[in-house]
């Protein structure tokens, strides 16, 4: 399965959800990669749009690799085997640091921090792909602060590993295709995989804006 881009993988899934369309739902996207697909699905099933926003806190040691990732307000998710040779001091002001970076971004792609109440409500959760996985988990524990009726996670290709251990902590997992021989990247599944840029981000969110 190759998707032409990250908007055409956005319809497919839409199509799949729309066993949700009688729900009162909000969707949700972790910028920037699943903005695309997340602004297809809010239009095909004119829902209310929001992002979760989600950032990794890199290794001291190695930066390019990441043990924790965290949402806005939730609990770090941390492969503990590697937080336990960090330092406590410095990953609490990475956090820290990553938070108030995250704050930023919300009001660069919003203007404005408000989040939708979604108590009782269908979450759906949309990204492009899922790697490690911690970005994801995240973005679910963030999701979950806020009493949903039910969390969705909308994934256009997941792993067979992943989406038994997602299926465990969600509601619905919904994927195009679920790969027992995963291809180890999330670009590879695209024909257009170029990086999403916060200005189209910005775009895409006045576009859907302007639509309602």
């Amino acid at each position: 399965m190759r998707f032409k881009n990250r908007s055409e993988a956005g319809i497919q899934l839409a199509v799949l959800l729309q066993k949700y369309a009688g729900d009162d739902l909000v969707v949700y996207a972790l910028p920037r990669g699943g903005v695309p697909l997340g602004i297809e699905i809010a239009k095909k099933m004119q829902a209310p749009f929001d992002l979760v926003i989600t950032k990794k806190i890199g290794h001291p040691g190695n930066p390019e690799y990441a043990p924790c990732a965290i949402a806005e307000d939730g609990e770090p998710v941390c492969n503990h085997d590697d937080i336990c040779y960090i330092d406590n001091k410095w990953l609490q002001e990475e956090i820290n640091r990553v938070r108030e970076e995250i704050k930023r971004r919300r009001e660069k792609y919003f203007g404005e921090i408000v989040h939708p109440n979604i108590e009782g409500k269908t979450a759906i959760i949309v990204d492009d792909g899922i790697a490690t996985g911690y970005t994801m988990l995240a973005a679910i524990n963030e999701i979950k602060r806020r009493k949903p009726k039910k969390i969705v996670v909308a994934i256009p290709i997941t792993p067979e590993d992943t989406a038994r251990e997602l299926r465990k902590i969600t509601d619905d997992l919904v994927s195009v295709e679920i790969d027992p021989f995963y291809l180890g990247a999330v670009g590879a599944y695209y024909d257009d995989f170029r990086q999403v840029e916060d200005e189209e981000v910005i775009s895409l969110i006045q576009s859907l804006k302007e639509k309602i």
